[in-house]
């Protein structure tokens, strides 16, 4: 496709904001790598819940979405939308443990709670693991989705993609620090959801479509509307929606919804001016992540079905697509060649967006973990500040060609990212939610539980083949979930109960400076309890964002009435918790 002059200055006029703001960032970001990773512990709620948001609104996440709705229907994306859970838990338990542990990186907390050299070993092998394998894993998948974006608009080749997203990305995440980050997050959020809801309009407004009224009645989309499975299809239940809201969202790891927080998310928390701050910008990131911004992408799904019934239809439409690209997930960027000259434009800045404002968090954040966790505090503990923002920096270009080759070597599609991050995590989650708050977990635990967590994901990928998995309840994936976390759980409680704790005196410590509240009774300064508080507010909040998720998708469904019901239902809860939160 060609753009047309608007369309090139509307994108030319997105770089050079975006540039600003990471220039004018750079004066304080060089200042101490506290100001660098955590822009001085000063950033005020709705900042930071918007930061998160547009971090996950990433250029792989509707191609995600996308390739969702084409395999299994709306209904699968609970794979997705069971994280909310862990998101609820971590806005009302863990949000104020995070800000009281005044951590630099939730690295550094292995050496809050744990002692001794395994600790050591934890903290500095996660940075390198997480880090730079994790992370780069990451980011080459959402450097895959923006090369299959140019490569459909634009014909790009692969290798120029990359060389271009990588240069400017990298140049204005080494600049700025976080606070550029969180500031173009902000800006570039607004200009993202701009442009998924006018290509959504556009894909239910083709003529083969028919607009809303002949979405819903189309004969091809039979069976994909539904937002929870049809229990009469007990595998596709299962698979789909039990196994995640009973299982996957507190026994896996994944970035953005770690249980207990981690991450990125743990990176703005700690930011945030105090614990209230804290609390508020996860509250508003689960909201705007879970129910908001999903709609969009799944009408492009549906109609991109109509349009193009299966990958041959694809092929034929665009030849030039390389076959290690062509997948479901690619039909979202091939939706968006309907657009007409002059919103193209703002619609491919839009996407622009979403890629930088997820590659530069994530590139900011694996540098503080190669900075913090493992230069400052194994190779060079005195080295100068000024000496750690340029390390910072270096880390930043270094992890981004990381990125860029692993987009072109190795992955394929969106969902294969996405599975091979939820297995590599499974069986561990549970770990990072009780480490809080049972005495009897060690470092060794988490190494124990990494380790076989790791071997878990290799063997079921490599070694065990779907047929070998096949029966009449679950699918593939679900058996390898389940036997990775059951394995992997049992392994580490066994661990946790058959080795020496912590010592007395590093565990003191520890409750003294978080106040966790629970599970320390042999220990003075732990803190008031308000358990029965937080367990409530946690079910008040996931009742009611699935409630909004629910009311906007029956109102594009045309039915009125439940929608009304569920708008009603989320109105309470807002109320409740705004009224809790307060006190």
């Amino acid at each position: 496709m060609a753009l047309s002059l608007f369309d090139w200055i509307v994108i030319g006029v997105f770089f050079l904001i975006v540039l600003g703001i990471g220039l004018a960032a750079s004066k304080t970001a060089g200042k101490s790598s506290l100001e660098y990773f955590l822009a001085g512990k000063s950033m005020p709620w709705w900042l930071l819940g918007v930061s998160m948001v547009a971090t996950t609104f990433s250029a792989d996440t509707p191609n995600l979405v996308t390739g969702f709705v084409r395999e299994g229907g709306v209904a699968k994306n609970w794979a997705w939308w069971s994280f909310l859970i862990t998101g609820m838990v971590t806005v009302f338990i863990y949000a104020r443990l995070w800000r009281r542990s005044e951590v630099l990186t939730d690295l550094e907390f292995y050496e809050l709670r744990y002692g001794g050299k395994a600790a050591s070993f934890l903290r500095g092998f996660r940075a390198l693991y997480l880090g730079v394998f994790f992370n780069c894993l990451i980011m080459g998948s959402v450097t895959l989705a923006a090369i299959k974006i140019s490569s459909i608009l634009f014909g790009i080749e692969p290798i120029y993609t990359v060389v271009i997203a990588s240069v400017v990305v990298a140049a204005y995440s080494a600049l700025g620090g976080i606070k550029g980050v969180i500031w173009t997050d902000f800006f570039q959020f607004g200009i993202a959801l701009v442009g998924a809801i006018y290509a959504a309009y556009v894909a239910v407004s083709q003529p083969q479509v028919g607009g809303l009224s002949g979405l819903l009645a189309h004969e091809s989309l039979e069976g994909k509307f539904d937002i929870i499975p049809d229990f009469s299809n007990t595998s596709l239940v299962v698979s789909m929606f039990i196994i995640p809201l009973a299982v996957q969202w507190w026994s896996v790891w994944y970035p953005g919804a770690e249980p207990g927080g981690g991450g990125y998310i743990a990176q703005r928390m700690l930011a945030a001016k105090n614990e209230r701050h804290a609390v508020g910008a996860t509250l508003f990131f689960n909201f705007a992540h879970y129910a908001l911004r999903p709609w969009p992408w799944i009408l492009v799904a549906l109609a991109s079905i109509i349009l193009f019934p299966d990958l041959d239809s694809i092929q034929r439409a665009f030849p030039h697509i390389s076959e290690q690209y062509l997948g479901d997930d690619i039909a979202y960027p091939v939706m968006l060649t309907l657009l007409s000259p002059g919103w193209l434009g703002l619609v491919v800045a839009s996407l622009i967006a979403a890629y930088m404002s997820t590659i530069s968090t994530h590139l900011n954040w694996g540098s503080s973990y190669v900075v913090n966790d493992f230069y400052q505090r194994f190779v060079k503990p005195d080295a100068s500040e000024k000496e750690l923002v340029l390390v910072g920096r270096l880390s930043t270009v270094a992890l981004m060609l990381i990125a860029g080759a692993l987009s072109l070597t190795i992955l394929e599609n969106a969902t294969q990212a996405f599975n091979i991050l939820l297995l590599s995590g499974a069986g561990t989650g549970a770990i990072f939610l009780f480490r809080w708050f049972w005495w009897r977990i060690n470092a060794i635990t988490e190494i124990v539980g990494m380790v076989v967590a790791t071997i878990n994901a290799f063997v079921l990928v490599l070694g065990i083949t779907d047929e070998m998995l096949a029966n009449h309840y679950l699918d593939a994936f679900s058996m390898r979930l389940l036997i990775a976390t059951a394995i992997t759980t049992v392994v580490w409680i066994l661990t946790a109960l058959l080795t020496k704790p912590e010592d007395d005196k590093k565990l003191a410590s520890f409750v003294s400076k978080v106040k966790p509240g629970i599970g320390w009774q042999q220990f003075e300064h732990r803190g008031s309890s308000k358990l029965g508080y937080q367990l409530l507010s946690i079910f008040v909040g996931t009742i009611g964002v699935y409630a909004a998720l629910f009311a906007i998708g029956n109102f594009l469904y045309g039915n009125t009435f439940f929608s009304l019901v569920m708008l009603f239902t989320f109105s309470i809860s807002v109320y409740l918790i705004i009224k809790w939160w307060k006190d």
